[in-house]
């Protein structure tokens, strides 16, 4: 029988050189999660300055804000992920001819009525147009709807022509008709901004 002396183990049985990795991993698994959260933030993209719109311009039949001379506002070319439940802020838009929505629809190049339930998205959920003509549920007030895709609320420019020289679209909006805010049942006095969560249909 060999007699234990003090420090043979550690000769028999050497500390691997990967001991002090095992140590690092947890850490490194950390600073991946958060990398990848970071990821799936939404940070702004730059701003820009507003100007007073022309005489006769920028239609606040809906309550609509107008760009003001010298403010800045800032842009986005995310938005927050997508999720089964989705929040964002329900807001009212008009699609029709002369209406606040400025110019035809981005996805089809044409107005839509008031009665019918369409949205624009913010640039993000947008997309590039991936979800153009595709419907989205909407949920809130206790109430659903299943409302069409057919805009976007462009959260990278405004406060010119194109856009009604209204400010850049947030990155959080779900822009509605009138038939969207009927159908949630919302009281007319309270359509114009609304917590709600979406999702696409299946």
């Amino acid at each position: 029988m060999t007699d234990y002396t003090p420090g043979m183990l550690t000769l028999i049985f050497p500390v691997p050189p990967f001991a002090s990795t095992m140590t690092v991993f947890p850490l490194l698994c950390i600073l991946l999660l958060f990398l990848s959260v970071e990821a799936q933030t939404c940070s702004p993209s730059g701003k820009i300055k507003g100007k007073t719109p022309p005489p006769g311009q920028c239609n606040q039949e809906n309550d609509s804000d107008c760009c003001k001379d010298g403010k800045w506002y800032t842009t986005y070319k995310c938005s927050p992920p997508v999720s089964s439940q989705t929040k964002a802020t329900l807001t009212l838009n008009s699609f029709e001819p002369d209406g606040d929505g400025g110019a035809p629809s981005e996805c089809d190049n044409q107005y839509h009525s008031d009665d019918d339930p369409v949205v624009a998205l913010s640039t993000g959920w947008y997309n590039n147009g991936k979800r153009c003509l595709n419907y989205i549920n909407i949920h809130g007030n206790g109430r659903s709807v299943r409302a069409k895709v057919v805009d976007e609320c462009d959260s990278t420019m405004g406060c010119d022509s194109d856009h009604d020289y209204q400010p850049p679209c947030p990155n959080n909006i779900v822009d509605a008709s009138k038939a969207v805010w009927k159908a949630l049942g919302v009281p007319e006095n309270d359509w114009g901004g609304m917590d709600i969560y979406w999702s696409d249909t299946d």
